[in-house]
């Protein structure tokens, strides 16, 4: 095996790519660059029945925007290719291996039907409850070589299945959770090639794995109870067993497995949300891995330099929306401002149609959102003040404000604005201090109330004048009246 670390990403294209594929491929990103290796990319696309229209695009575009650049794949030839997995099987790959392992005895022809396979099914008791399996009895490894050439003959359909041993145990060790032995008496005859000679998605990665020089193999801890039918293989052929990493599961906030159903279980469902790619990269590292410092905020740089493997959680890691929010904030605040507003732009122009400085808005709300989504509830009052608010919203205690004293301050600072033209936040603040000294109350006694009026919310990302600055005076006087009538009632 290479010296060089190699380490793969091999998605199946059925759609979206699920966080948990994705914590996989960037693991497998980090554990190569960390130490100067290889990342591949493979598509996996020997199931059919699940293949999606344009999902490889998705597995492209997902790692391009996530900054996952492979060194080898299916666009980038590094001499161990094909890396399509249907463009293997055309090359015979697979069937070439899977008879050398029936030449050593190692793998059979399978030529039983639907109907005898199903009366093979039986049920066992698990700590969830009653569970359906196939066990298979090893009926055809009894056949002939005269046997197994008369069916071949005939065009009878088949498998060709492992031929695992039935006495002792199996052991394999994973750089997580240690030595861990199985009874070979567990170990199925899995099949490893299909009756439509496609290989297995067990067998196809084992063999492909080899001849493309992986050595540290990336997958989550379901994987581990097939593992040792992979290190039966390995040993079949005799062939250096890989570096094991399994990760731990993720779980949603109440520790039940990550689902579509949760609406964030995917990259691109994240980033329709208004998430930035690098907080999901972010955050989906610490999925299972930390620093000894507890650092939070990396860059992908940081975490190639950061990253040991060795430091994975066994323990299953939870999807904490609230973290990532926050995260996605300070990645937010510290965005270039034209970069931020690129991606705000489309948020608030859904928003307000009104001829508005919407950079203006924007530089309001950069520091105070936490998702590109939440721009609008933040800012529709520029666009018009909510019918029918809630006027107990001018009572604050620390304020020392009420719903008499709000309406006197709009009554009294009506004419200022009326007569004011310079609506610039330095002018206006001015003209209102003044007012403040005069009438002896502080500043939030008299902003409170105004900035009311002109929302009709309880938060804003801006106070009274920088509010009335976007609005202008038309605008502000016409709120301002309306909000006095309102009172008045």
């Amino acid at each position: 095996m290479s010296t060089k670390i190699r380490t793969r990403y091999a998605p199946s294209p059925t759609g979206r790519m699920h966080v948990g594929n994705l914590r996989t491929a960037l693991y497998a990103y980090l554990i190569a660059k960390h130490e100067g290796g290889d990342f591949l990319l493979r598509i996996e696309d020997t199931d059919q029945e699940r293949y999606v229209e344009g999902a490889v695009d998705i597995i492209y575009r997902t790692l391009k925007d996530t900054g996952l650049v492979h060194d080898e794949g299916p666009d980038r030839d590094g001499g161990v290719g094909p890396y399509v997995q249907s463009e293997r099987v055309s090359s015979g790959i697979y069937m070439k291996y899977a008879k050398e392992l029936i030449d050593k005895g190692e793998a059979y022809y399978c030529f039983c039907d639907k109907e005898r396979l199903e009366s093979l099914k039986t049920t066992i008791n698990t700590p969830d409850g009653e569970k359906t399996i196939n066990v298979y009895d090893k009926h055809c490894l009894s056949l002939t070589p005269e046997e197994v050439k008369d069916n071949l003959d005939a065009g009878i359909p088949f498998v060709i299945r492992q031929n695992n041993p039935t006495e002792g145990r199996t052991t394999f060790t994973d750089e997580l959770y240690g030595d861990i032995s199985v009874e070979n008496a567990e170990l199925d005859d899995m099949i490893l090639i299909k009756s439509d000679g496609y290989p297995t998605y067990n067998f196809a990665n084992v063999v492909d794995d080899h001849l493309m020089g992986i050595t540290h193999v990336v997958r989550g801890n379901e994987y581990l109870s097939s593992s040792p039918k992979y290190n039966r293989l390995y040993e079949a052929f005799g062939w250096e067993v890989p570096v094991y990493v399994h990760c731990p599961l993720i779980t949603d906030e109440n520790h039940n497995k990550l689902s579509k159903r949760s609406g964030h279980s995917s990259f691109e469902d994240l980033i329709e949300q208004g998430f930035v790619s690098e907080a999901v990269v972010n955050f989906v590292a610490l999925l299972g891995w930390s620093p000894e410092d507890n650092t939070e905020i990396f860059s992908l740089e940081e975490l190639v330099r950061a990253f040991d493997y060795h430091k994975i959680s066994k323990s299953p890691a939870v999807f904490d929306m609230g973290k990532l929010r926050w995260m996605n904030g300070e990645y937010i605040k510290a965005m270039d401002f034209d970069a931020f507003y690129d991606r705000a732009e489309s948020y608030i122009k859904q928003t307000i149609t009104q001829p508005y400085d919407l950079k203006h808005i924007a530089e309001m709300v950069k520091s105070r959102i936490e998702t590109f989504e939440d721009i609008p509830e933040m800012i529709d009052f520029f666009e018009k003040v909510p019918d029918g608010y809630d006027v107990s919203m001018y009572t604050h205690k620390k304020m020392k404000t009420d719903t008499a004293s709000s309406l006197k301050v709009l009554k009294d600072t009506l004419p200022i604005l009326e007569e004011c033209d310079d609506y610039s936040i330095d002018n206006l603040y001015a003209l209102l201090s003044v007012y403040v000294s005069e009438t002896e109350v502080k500043t939030g006694y008299v902003m409170w109330p105004l900035r009311t009026a002109l929302s009709g919310k309880q938060t804003t990302p801006a106070g009274a004048t920088e509010i009335m600055e976007v609005l202008g005076k038309e605008e502000t006087v016409k709120r301002i009246k309306e909000a006095i009538d309102l009172l008045s009632e």
